[in-house]
């Protein structure tokens, strides 16, 4: 730490008490200057040659008989004065970036110009503040924080602005030209430590990018807003490493911000320090993490900043939704709310991800021609299917919520729907979830949520967890069966078998009218298997599995398939739906059936979605 001695007579100031400070000399003291609840007996005549302010007040003393003067609101306080009254004894005084604030702004006050004496205290200290604090990067630091007590006369007086642009121009500096103390205790990448191999054991970059952004952390808010605003200004450092310091002060600045919230009781005490973090955040997409801005939602809900940032922070986080987890979008419900979490700003979130996959239509006059343009944000099938997944997975922890409307799963889940996922095995866990913990659902809406599903699309596992699934219309059930023997048929190369006449008009239910299906297929829905039946139709998928895991898949296992679809157990699970005869079908707009027997042994690369009815 830089520090600066003036005078060279021994320190003779005595106390007596807590509120008396005297000279301890053979003359006797002439003046009493009472500061704050402390009183200094003093010397007029070593202060007064140095003072302005003080030949003032003693003027005016001697005029009304009194040899006691009051300073009641000097800077700094009675050790700032004191400082003063010692330099102006020539006592030996020593300033360093704890006190040069206080004892600047107090000789300002006391009026210690160049005018009283040359090379008064005044000059002095901004000698020392120039040539040596400013220099100093921990130092200025130090005394950026020591203004915020000494406003406003530390801003009249520049010395806080002269500390921002110390901080700021020192934070910009290449990192090759660094070479001052800083706090650092994150974690370096390879080429920051000097282990990247790519550099031939060459340490030249010892110092990592974000090196400031610790340091930063100590200072206040509105100190730091005006220090990270210049920084921006000048340019010089990337809108990642802008991020970074952001990232660092708060999760130093907010109690358990790491995990997600705040943990303090005062939500008003931390608003100013979300609402600026949220105003500092670089423009560029993907400056700072997605997580990071998932949690800075769930402080600014926290602590109450109101729609628009909330809006502005859904719309950021919309455009880097690929990045979250699903334990990241778990965002409490506000208070009153009957749901577990906050559905809606998560949809929002999709709506926004999905809005950066449209094409930019430009007409030009000229020509009548249309042009299309890809804006750079255009989406990835990754980054779609990553988007996807984690919605399926979202849609699984929210359906545990048991006050979770139905609509609100649907939609979700919906917007969704036209993203190819290879697997629905995620999606059919959120379903399966979502009537489990709702039991008491209708046939129409049991109908409408299994209808998300694409039985084609199901694992061998989930296949054998569906049959045996007590939960599930059984129409489900039914056509998990027959994709199993599709895809059995297909993979041994043998023709599709034939199928009971029920189970053809399950699959061909598409042609039928609508009128009929709504009129006869709702039982049909909330038909449910037998233990007993379920249990065979286990052993049939399980020895289905064991043969389809051989090497060699011959005639005999489609030839069991085609047994197993014509069996009993279909027979009288569906036998009510023979009953109702040809023309009743099953649901003609959403029925499986869709797609016909040649579409169902089409390979699965393409991407042809049958709604589940």
């Amino acid at each position: 730490m830089k520090f600066m001695k003036l005078g060279s007579k021994p320190d003779s100031f005595q106390a007596e008490a807590n509120s008396i400070r005297y000279v301890a000399t053979e003359l006797a003291t002439d003046i009493i200057v009472n500061v704050g609840d402390i009183k200094f007996y003093l010397h007029k005549f070593p202060l007064l040659s140095k003072s302005a302010y003080l030949q003032n007040l003693v003027t005016i003393a001697n005029g009304e008989n009194s040899d006691e003067v009051e300073i009641s609101d000097i800077p700094g306080g009675p050790s700032a004065f004191e400082i003063c009254a010692k330099y102006c004894y020539g006592m030996t005084v020593t300033l360093n970036a704890y006190n040069v604030v206080a004892a600047r702004c107090a000789a300002e006050y006391l009026g210690m110009h160049e005018t009283i004496e040359k090379g008064n205290l005044i000059y002095k200290i901004d000698v020392f503040l120039s040539s040596s604090i400013f220099h100093s990067w921990k130092d200025s630091i130090i005394v950026l924080q020591t203004t915020r007590s000494l406003l406003p006369l530390s801003e009249e007086l520049k010395v806080t602005s002269h500390c921002i642009h110390a901080v700021a121009t020192k934070a910009c500096v290449d990192v090759s030209k660094v070479n001052w103390a800083y706090s650092y205790n994150r974690r370096k990448l390879p080429e920051e430590n000097g282990n990247d191999p790519n550099l031939n054991g060459l340490r030249n970059r010892l110092v990592p990018k974000d090196w400031w952004v610790e340091d930063l952390c100590e200072l206040e808010i509105g100190l730091y807003k005006r220090v990270l605003i210049t920084i921006q200004t000048k340019g010089t450092l990337s809108d990642e490493v802008i991020g970074e310091g952001l990232k660092a002060y708060a999760y130093r600045r907010l109690p358990g911000f790491s995990k997600g919230t705040i943990q303090c009781g005062d939500a008003a005490k931390y608003r100013s320090t979300v609402d600026t973090i949220v105003c500092l955040l670089p423009a560029e997409r993907g400056s700072v993490p997605c997580n990071f801005l998932l949690k800075l939602l769930k402080a600014a809900i926290y602590v109450d900043l109101g729609d628009a940032i909330k809006g502005q922070l859904i719309r950021r986080i919309g455009q880097q939704l690929e990045e979250a987890s699903v334990n990241d979008l778990l965002i409490h419900a506000g208070e009153g709310e009957n749901m577990m979490y906050d559905v809606d700003a998560v949809k929002k979130m999709v709506e926004e991800f999905l809005m950066r996959d449209h094409i930019a239509e430009m007409e030009s006059e000229e020509g009548h021609e249309v042009q299309e343009i890809r804006k750079p944000g255009i989406l990835s099938d990754a980054s779609k299917l990553m988007v996807a997944k984690l919605v399926d997975g979202y849609l699984a922890e929210i359906a545990k919520d048991p006050n979770l409307p139905l609509l609100k799963f649907v939609e979700l889940a919906e917007m969704v729907s036209g993203i190819c996922r290879p697997a629905h095995d995620a999606l059919y866990r959120a379903v399966d979830m979502y009537l489990k913990e709702h039991p008491g659902i209708s046939k129409s809406e049991r109908k409408r949520i299994c209808k998300l599903m694409d039985c084609k699309k199901l694992s061998v596992d989930a296949c054998m967890h569906a049959v045996q699934n007590d939960r599930l219309p059984l129409r489900v059930v039914v056509q998990v069966l027959f994709f199993e023997q599709v895809r059995v048929a297909a993979s041994s190369g043998s023709s599709t078998p034939d199928l009971p006449k029920s189970i053809r008009d399950l699959n061909n239910g598409s042609q039928r009218s609508s009128r009929s299906a709504n009129t006869n297929t709702e039982g049909d829905w909330d038909v449910v298997a037998t233990a007993e039946e379920l249990k065979a139709l286990k052993e049939e998928v399980a020895s289905l599995r064991l043969a389809n895991s051989r090497n060699g898949v011959d005639k005999a296992v489609s030839s069991k398939m085609r047994g197993m679809l014509k069996s009993k157990i279909l027979t009288k699970l569906w036998s009510s739906k023979g009953e109702k005869g040809e023309n009743s079908g099953s649901d003609s707009s959403e029925s499986l059936g869709s797609a016909n027997m040649e579409e169902a042994k089409s390979t699965p690369s393409r991407n042809i979605r049958h709604s589940v009815s």
